[in-house]
């Protein structure tokens, strides 16, 4: 053991009481209770929170492959996915799963129609 390794080793001292004021100043005092936000303020906020863009996706499924079985892939290559055909398909907002849903055709672009949806509590911003 060398010298710079017994410093490392030397416990803090044992009495820090000598270095703590006696009485903490008073902004360490107990909090005084916020005023409750006024209804107006909590009606502005929801307004807020109902224009924040979020993404929406569906999952059809996942393959775990390794790196060698990426490298060949090529022009129809055909991977196998994790989900049964016809099974429904996972509804995602900014990537966490809210419910399950069908691929439809909506006039010439894909759409999904909702089969079911986890116990989200979303009407309060409507």
């Amino acid at each position: 053991m060398n010298a710079s390794d017994s410093q490392l080793q030397d416990p803090l001292p044992n009495d820090l009481s000598d270095e703590l004021p006696d009485e903490l100043p008073d902004e360490f005092d107990e909090a005084e209770e916020a005023p409750a936000p006024a209804p107006r303020a909590r009606r502005d906020f929801a307004n807020l929170m109902r224009k924040i863009p979020v993404t929406l996706t569906l999952e059809v499924g996942s393959a775990c492959i390794s790196l060698q079985e990426l490298a060949v892939i090529e022009t129809n290559s055909v991977i196998e996915l994790d989900t049964l055909a016809g099974e429904p398909l996972i509804i995602k907002v900014n990537g966490t799963p809210i419910g399950r849903a069908e691929v439809v055709v909506s006039g010439e672009k894909y759409g999904l129609r909702v089969l079911e949806l986890s116990d989200l509590d979303l009407g309060s911003l409507a």
